[in-house]
């Protein structure tokens, strides 16, 4: 195989790898609204595409709300585990990178998660 062979064959393989490279996105839930009870959070995530690595920012107003990661069975019953997961964040922000599979969301603000406010996205 001469030299020019060699640096196609090359070219091509690196052609093959950035086309199959995904790049993470960025999925601001609630959109413009934010996590806030104005938003039926299954409507928002049906239809959107999430992978393994992406990044979910949620935005709400500080003191009012907060995020909690939390496994399927407190997703359902929607118990915060103890008192300080109950507890109003003052930033206002907060961001979670998406493992494969089922990610569940919720406010552990009392009364929050009953009300709505809980998010279930599945990552591919």
């Amino acid at each position: 195989m001469g030299r020019y062979s060699v640096g196609l064959v090359v070219l091509g393989l690196l052609a093959f790898a950035f086309s199959t490279t995904v790049l993470a996105e960025t999925h601001v839930v609630g959109d413009s609204d934010g996590w806030d009870f104005s938003v039926s959070f299954d409507s928002w995530a049906d239809g959107k595409v999430f992978a393994a690595g992406d990044t979910l920012v949620f935005n709400y107003k500080p003191g009012a709300h907060n995020v909690l990661a939390v496994d399927a069975a407190t997703y359902r019953s929607c118990k915060v585990g103890s008192s300080a997961d109950s507890v109003a964040a003052a930033t206002g922000t907060a961001s979670f990178l998406l493992k494969k599979g089922v990610n569940y969301y919720i406010c552990g603000v009392p009364g929050h998660c009953a009300a709505g406010m809980k998010l279930r996205v599945v990552a591919n």
